[in-house]
């Protein structure tokens, strides 16, 4: 029996594969076909992200009867179509911003590749991940900076070492998004919010530290408030959508499931 979970996710899908004149990439030019589609494929993934799954094996037995494929198919068809769940993302975000609020927040969170205990031995994302600090303490992986709207729709992204400068990083991010963009104290520049605001356009709005002396409008503190809504993201995205985890062997492995774990959070 297909659980209505999958059923739901598959209908989504390919009404989005359909609209985004994306079904095209289903049937290859050359070579034998696929032993699992494009639909199916993402369906099975984005299906483990909602569905709270560990992992790609306990999927794949769930469905093993149904699948004329072994496991090792099963998990690259899986890994390859992460670049469709990018295209979706693109997508996505395109259209958030061209119908966004006024309001809009950044921040950015810690994404761990494995026990910071681990690291020297850690070879899958060493070219990759980086050692990093966050207000939970000492991590070795990647940083995530997101950009969302007041209303919960996802405008920009980028995956980065820890190292960056994260100021150049909300620059790049939000160089196309406009309106209010709030951000915290660890973003505070004079110059940053010099180079952003744009008259009518664009007014970015960096929370200042306690130990500065600014005055703040009730309004402003308002706006400062609603920076809970991403942290609530980010709690979603690593606690119900599996965007954490240590468990590929290959990066393509750990960008499929950085990616599938978005899609997952944006369209189940």
């Amino acid at each position: 029996m297909i659980p209505a979970l999958y059923a739901k996710i598959k209908h989504i899908i390919a009404q989005y594969l359909t609209i985004f004149k994306l079904t095209g990439l289903e049937t290859p030019v050359i070579g034998r076909p696929k032993k699992i589609n494009n639909t199916d494929a993402l369906t099975f993934a984005l299906y483990q992200h909602a569905s709270t799954r560990a992992t790609k094996k306990s999927v794949y037995e769930d469905f093993k009867k149904t699948l004329a494929c072994s496991y090792k198919t099963f998990v690259v068809s899986i890994n390859k179509v992460a670049e469709l769940s990018l295209r979706l993302l693109s997508i996505f975000m395109r259209f958030n911003r061209q119908a966004s609020h006024l309001v809009k927040y950044t921040d950015a969170t810690d994404i761990p590749v494995c026990l910071k205990k681990n690291m020297d031995e850690h070879k899958t994302m060493r070219s990759l991940a980086g050692l990093g600090r966050s207000t939970k303490g000492w991590f070795y992986g990647l940083k995530m900076t997101l950009t969302r709207d007041h209303e919960g729709k996802m405008l920009a992204l980028r995956f980065t070492k820890p190292g960056e400068n994260d100021r150049d990083v909300f620059r790049e991010i939000n160089k196309d998004i406009y309106g209010i963009i709030v951000a915290d104290a660890g973003y505070v520049s004079v110059q940053l919010e010099k180079d952003m605001n744009l008259e009518g356009k664009r007014w970015v709005m960096i929370r200042p530290f306690k130990t500065m002396k600014k005055l703040m409008t009730k309004w402003q503190e308002q706006l400062y408030k609603g920076r809970f809504k991403i942290e609530f993201d980010f709690r979603d995205l690593k606690l119900f959508h599996g965007l954490v985890t240590s468990l590929p062997r290959s990066v393509s492995g750990y960008l499929a499931n950085y990616l599938h774990a978005l899609v997952s959070f944006v369209v189940a």
